[in-house]
Protein backbone atom coordinates (compact mmCIF):
# COMPACT_ATOMS: atom_id res chain seq x y z
CA UNK A 1 0.00 0.00 0.00
CA UNK A 2 1.64 3.32 -0.78
CA UNK A 3 2.37 5.42 2.40
CA UNK A 4 2.76 8.71 3.44
CA UNK A 5 6.26 9.64 3.95
CA UNK A 6 6.32 13.42 5.03
CA UNK A 7 3.55 16.47 5.02
CA UNK A 8 4.52 19.81 5.88
CA UNK A 9 2.42 23.19 5.14
CA UNK A 10 2.94 26.82 5.13
CA UNK A 11 2.33 29.40 7.85
CA UNK A 12 2.52 32.85 6.16
CA UNK A 13 4.51 35.62 7.72
CA UNK A 14 1.06 37.93 7.15
CA UNK A 15 -1.50 35.94 9.34
CA UNK A 16 -4.10 38.44 10.89
CA UNK A 17 -7.18 38.29 12.49
CA UNK A 18 -10.62 38.50 10.98
CA UNK A 19 -11.97 41.40 13.53
CA UNK A 20 -9.34 43.25 11.37
CA UNK A 21 -10.08 41.67 7.82
CA UNK A 22 -14.11 42.55 8.99
CA UNK A 23 -12.68 46.51 9.30
CA UNK A 24 -11.25 46.54 6.01
CA UNK A 25 -14.28 45.16 3.95
CA UNK A 26 -16.44 47.59 6.14
CA UNK A 27 -14.63 50.90 4.79
CA UNK A 28 -14.15 49.08 1.09
CA UNK A 29 -17.41 47.83 0.58
CA UNK A 30 -19.59 50.58 2.29
CA UNK A 31 -19.96 52.65 -0.61
CA UNK A 32 -21.41 49.65 -2.57
CA UNK A 33 -24.01 48.43 1.07
CA UNK A 34 -24.36 51.54 2.59
CA UNK A 35 -26.31 49.69 5.31
CA UNK A 36 -22.98 47.50 5.52
CA UNK A 37 -23.66 46.87 9.12
CA UNK A 38 -26.02 44.66 9.04
CA UNK A 39 -24.05 42.39 6.46
CA UNK A 40 -20.99 42.61 8.46
CA UNK A 41 -21.86 39.57 11.12
CA UNK A 42 -21.15 36.95 8.17
CA UNK A 43 -17.62 37.47 9.45
CA UNK A 44 -18.39 36.43 12.75
CA UNK A 45 -20.37 33.66 11.45
CA UNK A 46 -17.87 31.90 9.93
CA UNK A 47 -16.43 31.65 13.38
CA UNK A 48 -12.68 31.93 11.78
CA UNK A 49 -10.18 33.73 14.21
CA UNK A 50 -7.21 34.30 11.74
CA UNK A 51 -6.60 34.34 8.24
CA UNK A 52 -3.48 33.21 6.83
CA UNK A 53 -2.34 35.81 4.00
CA UNK A 54 0.48 35.89 1.72
CA UNK A 55 0.44 39.74 1.75
CA UNK A 56 0.14 42.34 4.25
CA UNK A 57 -3.39 43.20 4.53
CA UNK A 58 -3.10 46.94 2.53
CA UNK A 59 -2.20 44.98 -0.34
CA UNK A 60 -5.48 44.25 -0.64
CA UNK A 61 -7.18 48.07 -0.43
CA UNK A 62 -5.50 48.76 -3.64
CA UNK A 63 -6.59 47.85 -7.50
CA UNK A 64 -4.07 45.76 -8.91
CA UNK A 65 -4.32 44.43 -12.37
CA UNK A 66 -4.58 40.85 -13.26
CA UNK A 67 -0.96 40.59 -14.61
CA UNK A 68 0.27 42.36 -11.11
CA UNK A 69 -1.52 39.85 -9.10
CA UNK A 70 -0.87 36.62 -11.21
CA UNK A 71 3.14 37.51 -11.13
CA UNK A 72 2.43 37.79 -7.37
CA UNK A 73 1.07 34.28 -7.41
CA UNK A 74 3.71 32.98 -9.35
CA UNK A 75 6.69 34.16 -7.08
CA UNK A 76 5.08 33.89 -4.04
CA UNK A 77 4.18 30.01 -4.91
CA UNK A 78 7.62 29.50 -5.86
CA UNK A 79 9.48 30.53 -2.75
CA UNK A 80 7.32 28.81 -0.42
CA UNK A 81 6.32 25.80 -2.27
CA UNK A 82 10.33 25.21 -2.15
CA UNK A 83 10.41 25.70 1.30
CA UNK A 84 7.22 23.47 1.97
CA UNK A 85 9.45 20.76 -0.41
CA UNK A 86 12.43 21.16 1.51
CA UNK A 87 11.23 20.19 5.02
CA UNK A 88 9.42 17.31 3.42
CA UNK A 89 12.14 16.01 2.02
CA UNK A 90 14.35 16.66 5.17
CA UNK A 91 11.00 14.85 7.49
CA UNK A 92 10.64 11.58 4.54
CA UNK A 93 15.37 11.53 4.89
CA UNK A 94 15.07 10.83 1.13
CA UNK A 95 17.39 12.56 -1.12
CA UNK A 96 15.79 15.06 -3.62
CA UNK A 97 16.80 13.20 -6.98
CA UNK A 98 15.20 9.94 -5.80
CA UNK A 99 11.54 11.49 -6.33
CA UNK A 100 10.04 9.72 -9.45
CA UNK A 101 7.23 11.83 -9.82
CA UNK A 102 5.68 15.60 -8.87
CA UNK A 103 1.96 16.73 -9.08
CA UNK A 104 1.17 20.12 -8.58
CA UNK A 105 -2.48 21.65 -7.96
CA UNK A 106 -3.87 25.16 -8.00
CA UNK A 107 -6.91 27.02 -9.02
CA UNK A 108 -5.73 30.69 -7.81
CA UNK A 109 -3.15 31.46 -10.71
CA UNK A 110 -1.83 30.43 -13.64
CA UNK A 111 1.80 29.47 -15.48
CA UNK A 112 3.25 28.36 -18.49
CA UNK A 113 5.75 26.51 -18.21
CA UNK A 114 3.30 25.54 -15.07
CA UNK A 115 4.75 25.85 -11.44
CA UNK A 116 6.10 22.25 -11.41
CA UNK A 117 8.71 22.88 -13.65
CA UNK A 118 9.80 26.33 -12.14
CA UNK A 119 9.77 23.97 -8.92
CA UNK A 120 11.97 21.16 -11.02
CA UNK A 121 14.17 23.98 -11.94
CA UNK A 122 14.70 26.02 -8.68
CA UNK A 123 15.67 22.82 -6.57
CA UNK A 124 17.39 21.04 -9.17
CA UNK A 125 15.65 18.02 -9.46
CA UNK A 126 15.86 15.50 -11.25
CA UNK A 127 15.60 15.67 -15.49
CA UNK A 128 13.48 12.85 -15.72
CA UNK A 129 10.98 13.13 -13.02
CA UNK A 130 7.20 12.39 -14.61
CA UNK A 131 5.18 16.12 -14.48
CA UNK A 132 1.33 16.59 -13.96
CA UNK A 133 0.27 19.92 -13.12
CA UNK A 134 -3.34 20.28 -12.57
CA UNK A 135 -5.94 23.39 -12.62
CA UNK A 136 -9.71 24.02 -11.97
CA UNK A 137 -10.53 21.61 -8.86
CA UNK A 138 -11.02 23.58 -6.54
CA UNK A 139 -11.21 22.72 -3.11
CA UNK A 140 -11.47 19.56 -3.89
CA UNK A 141 -8.23 19.18 -5.41
CA UNK A 142 -5.79 18.59 -2.17
CA UNK A 143 -8.20 15.16 -1.69
CA UNK A 144 -7.69 14.29 -5.59
CA UNK A 145 -4.32 15.27 -5.45
CA UNK A 146 -3.87 12.91 -2.24
CA UNK A 147 -5.63 9.79 -4.23
CA UNK A 148 -3.62 10.86 -8.16
CA UNK A 149 -0.13 10.93 -5.56
CA UNK A 150 -0.69 7.09 -4.32
CA UNK A 151 -2.51 5.63 -7.56
CA UNK A 152 0.96 6.73 -9.16
CA UNK A 153 2.91 5.10 -6.05
CA UNK A 154 0.54 2.26 -6.05
CA UNK A 155 1.49 1.42 -9.93
CA UNK A 156 4.65 1.78 -9.92
CA UNK A 157 6.11 0.39 -6.59
CA UNK A 158 9.49 2.11 -6.90
CA UNK A 159 7.97 5.66 -6.91
CA UNK A 160 8.63 8.38 -4.74
CA UNK A 161 5.71 10.82 -5.57
CA UNK A 162 5.54 14.76 -4.15
CA UNK A 163 2.45 16.75 -4.00
CA UNK A 164 2.26 20.52 -4.24
CA UNK A 165 -1.00 22.35 -3.47
CA UNK A 166 -1.11 25.90 -3.53
CA UNK A 167 -4.02 28.21 -3.34
CA UNK A 168 -3.53 32.07 -2.85
CA UNK A 169 -7.30 32.84 -2.54
CA UNK A 170 -6.44 36.28 -1.61
CA UNK A 171 -4.59 37.47 -4.50
CA UNK A 172 -7.52 36.22 -6.65
CA UNK A 173 -9.41 39.81 -4.72
CA UNK A 174 -11.23 41.88 -6.81
CA UNK A 175 -10.50 45.32 -5.21
CA UNK A 176 -13.18 47.09 -7.58
CA UNK A 177 -15.65 44.26 -7.28
CA UNK A 178 -18.23 45.28 -4.82
CA UNK A 179 -20.61 42.21 -5.29
CA UNK A 180 -22.01 40.23 -2.64
CA UNK A 181 -20.29 37.27 -3.63
CA UNK A 182 -16.92 39.02 -3.49
CA UNK A 183 -18.02 40.28 -0.19
CA UNK A 184 -18.87 36.72 1.32
CA UNK A 185 -15.88 35.33 -0.31
CA UNK A 186 -13.54 38.00 1.48
CA UNK A 187 -14.98 36.99 4.84
CA UNK A 188 -13.79 33.44 4.18
CA UNK A 189 -11.16 32.73 1.91
CA UNK A 190 -7.63 32.34 2.53
CA UNK A 191 -3.92 31.41 1.34
CA UNK A 192 -2.44 28.35 2.01
CA UNK A 193 0.53 26.18 0.66
CA UNK A 194 1.33 21.93 1.25
CA UNK A 195 3.72 19.71 0.55
CA UNK A 196 3.55 15.73 1.20
CA UNK A 197 5.62 12.56 -0.11
CA UNK A 198 3.87 9.29 -0.77
CA UNK A 199 5.85 5.92 -1.24
CA UNK A 200 5.39 3.45 -3.21
CA UNK A 201 5.86 -0.49 -1.27
CA UNK A 202 9.59 -0.95 -2.34
CA UNK A 203 10.32 2.62 -0.49
CA UNK A 204 8.44 2.09 2.77
CA UNK A 205 9.65 1.17 6.14
CA UNK A 206 6.10 -1.18 7.22
CA UNK A 207 7.07 -0.22 10.94
CA UNK A 208 7.29 3.58 10.57
CA UNK A 209 4.56 4.32 7.96
CA UNK A 210 1.54 5.70 9.77
CA UNK A 211 -0.86 6.67 7.26
CA UNK A 212 -1.06 4.48 4.02
CA UNK A 213 -3.70 4.84 1.30
CA UNK A 214 -6.28 2.19 0.11
CA UNK A 215 -9.02 3.63 -1.82
CA UNK A 216 -10.57 6.42 -3.54
CA UNK A 217 -13.43 7.73 -5.20
CA UNK A 218 -14.36 10.57 -7.26
CA UNK A 219 -18.43 11.58 -7.77
CA UNK A 220 -20.06 14.39 -10.25
CA UNK A 221 -23.11 15.56 -9.61
CA UNK A 222 -24.79 16.06 -13.42
CA UNK A 223 -26.10 19.71 -13.75
CA UNK A 224 -24.71 21.68 -11.01
CA UNK A 225 -21.70 23.32 -13.57
CA UNK A 226 -22.95 26.56 -11.76
CA UNK A 227 -22.74 26.13 -8.36
CA UNK A 228 -18.92 27.23 -7.62
CA UNK A 229 -16.05 28.21 -9.78
CA UNK A 230 -15.19 31.39 -11.54
CA UNK A 231 -15.88 33.71 -14.01
CA UNK A 232 -12.95 35.03 -15.87
CA UNK A 233 -12.83 38.75 -16.40
CA UNK A 234 -10.34 41.25 -18.07
CA UNK A 235 -9.36 41.78 -14.68
CA UNK A 236 -8.89 38.77 -12.88
CA UNK A 237 -10.93 36.00 -11.38
CA UNK A 238 -14.77 36.24 -10.13
CA UNK A 239 -15.69 33.74 -7.71
CA UNK A 240 -18.95 32.06 -8.25
CA UNK A 241 -20.68 30.26 -5.09
CA UNK A 242 -24.26 29.33 -4.38
CA UNK A 243 -25.80 29.40 -1.04
CA UNK A 244 -27.23 25.53 -2.82
CA UNK A 245 -24.00 24.34 -1.64
CA UNK A 246 -25.02 23.16 2.09
CA UNK A 247 -27.95 21.80 0.58
CA UNK A 248 -26.52 19.59 -2.34
CA UNK A 249 -24.17 18.31 0.78
CA UNK A 250 -27.08 17.63 2.99
CA UNK A 251 -28.73 15.62 0.29
CA UNK A 252 -25.88 13.71 -0.94
CA UNK A 253 -23.00 12.72 1.25
CA UNK A 254 -23.97 10.70 3.94
CA UNK A 255 -25.73 7.85 1.06
CA UNK A 256 -22.14 8.34 -1.08
CA UNK A 257 -20.10 7.93 2.07
CA UNK A 258 -22.18 4.97 2.65
CA UNK A 259 -21.79 3.41 -0.66
CA UNK A 260 -18.19 4.29 -1.00
CA UNK A 261 -17.32 2.61 2.51
CA UNK A 262 -19.90 -0.34 1.51
CA UNK A 263 -17.52 -0.81 -1.36
CA UNK A 264 -14.55 -1.65 0.86
CA UNK A 265 -16.39 -3.87 3.23
CA UNK A 266 -17.18 -0.87 5.80
CA UNK A 267 -19.79 1.33 7.69
CA UNK A 268 -19.36 5.10 8.91
CA UNK A 269 -19.10 4.11 12.34
CA UNK A 270 -15.54 2.30 11.57
CA UNK A 271 -14.32 5.70 10.55
CA UNK A 272 -11.88 6.57 13.22
CA UNK A 273 -10.40 9.69 11.66
CA UNK A 274 -12.39 12.43 9.71
CA UNK A 275 -10.25 14.50 7.15
CA UNK A 276 -12.63 17.14 5.87
CA UNK A 277 -12.52 20.17 3.82
CA UNK A 278 -14.48 22.99 5.86
CA UNK A 279 -15.70 24.80 3.10
CA UNK A 280 -17.45 27.01 6.12
CA UNK A 281 -19.87 26.98 8.89
CA UNK A 282 -22.77 25.77 7.34
CA UNK A 283 -21.00 22.77 5.26
CA UNK A 284 -19.74 21.40 8.74
CA UNK A 285 -23.43 22.04 10.17
CA UNK A 286 -24.55 20.09 6.89
CA UNK A 287 -21.68 17.05 7.35
CA UNK A 288 -22.79 16.90 11.23
CA UNK A 289 -26.36 16.44 10.43
CA UNK A 290 -25.93 14.12 7.54
CA UNK A 291 -23.73 11.87 9.49
CA UNK A 292 -24.85 12.29 12.51
CA UNK A 293 -21.30 10.39 13.93
CA UNK A 294 -20.98 10.49 17.85
CA UNK A 295 -18.57 13.69 19.22
CA UNK A 296 -16.82 16.33 17.80
CA UNK A 297 -15.66 14.27 14.56
CA UNK A 298 -15.03 17.67 13.04
CA UNK A 299 -12.43 18.93 15.98
CA UNK A 300 -9.47 19.16 13.70
CA UNK A 301 -11.51 20.43 10.54
CA UNK A 302 -13.25 23.05 12.54
CA UNK A 303 -10.18 24.31 14.38
CA UNK A 304 -7.91 24.89 10.91
CA UNK A 305 -10.70 26.74 9.20
CA UNK A 306 -10.99 29.12 12.78
CA UNK A 307 -7.06 29.48 12.55
CA UNK A 308 -6.59 29.80 8.97
CA UNK A 309 -9.38 30.38 7.15
CA UNK A 310 -10.62 28.70 3.77
CA UNK A 311 -7.58 27.89 2.01
CA UNK A 312 -9.50 26.42 -0.70
CA UNK A 313 -7.90 22.59 -1.56
CA UNK A 314 -5.32 23.14 0.46
CA UNK A 315 -6.82 23.10 3.61
CA UNK A 316 -7.43 19.46 3.83
CA UNK A 317 -4.02 18.39 3.98
CA UNK A 318 -3.50 20.87 6.99
CA UNK A 319 -6.15 19.17 8.45
CA UNK A 320 -4.40 15.88 7.76
CA UNK A 321 -0.95 17.43 9.19
CA UNK A 322 -2.85 18.32 12.35
CA UNK A 323 -3.88 14.88 12.88
CA UNK A 324 -0.72 14.04 12.64
CA UNK A 325 1.30 16.38 15.39
CA UNK A 326 -2.10 16.34 17.68
CA UNK A 327 -2.97 12.68 17.69
CA UNK A 328 -5.53 10.25 15.74
CA UNK A 329 -7.60 6.97 16.74
CA UNK A 330 -5.84 3.99 15.53
CA UNK A 331 -7.79 2.64 12.54
CA UNK A 332 -9.74 3.97 9.25
CA UNK A 333 -9.33 7.52 8.42
CA UNK A 334 -11.57 9.01 5.80
CA UNK A 335 -10.54 12.22 3.98
CA UNK A 336 -13.48 14.01 1.91
CA UNK A 337 -13.83 17.34 0.00
CA UNK A 338 -16.49 18.84 -2.35
CA UNK A 339 -15.59 21.70 -5.22
CA UNK A 340 -16.58 22.78 -8.54
CA UNK A 341 -17.89 20.52 -11.16
CA UNK A 342 -20.08 19.87 -8.45
CA UNK A 343 -17.99 17.07 -7.70
CA UNK A 344 -17.47 14.77 -3.80
CA UNK A 345 -14.01 13.34 -3.94
CA UNK A 346 -13.19 10.60 -0.92
CA UNK A 347 -9.87 8.68 0.27
CA UNK A 348 -9.71 6.05 2.46
CA UNK A 349 -6.83 5.94 5.21
CA UNK A 350 -5.04 3.23 6.99
CA UNK A 351 -3.84 5.35 10.33
CA UNK A 352 -1.92 3.69 12.89
CA UNK A 353 0.72 4.50 15.87
CA UNK A 354 3.94 3.37 15.79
Amino acid sequence: MPTLAAISKIDFPFRIEQEKVKKIAQELFTPSFPKIERMLNVFDNTEIKTRNLCKPIEHYSSIHSFQEQNKEFIQISLEYSVKAIEECIATAHIEKDTITDIIFISTTGLATPSLDALIINKMKLHENINRMSIFGLGCAGGVAGFAKASTLAKANLDAIVLLVVVELCSLTFLRNDLSKSNFIGTSLFADGISALIIKGDNHTDKAQSKVSFLAAQSKLYKDTLDVMGWEFLDNGFKVLFSKDIPTIISNNISKDIISFLEKNQLKISDIKNFIFHPGGKKVLTAYEEALKVEGDFLKNTREVMNDYGNMSSATVLYVLQRYLTQGFEDGYGLMVSMGPGFTCEMVLLQMKNN
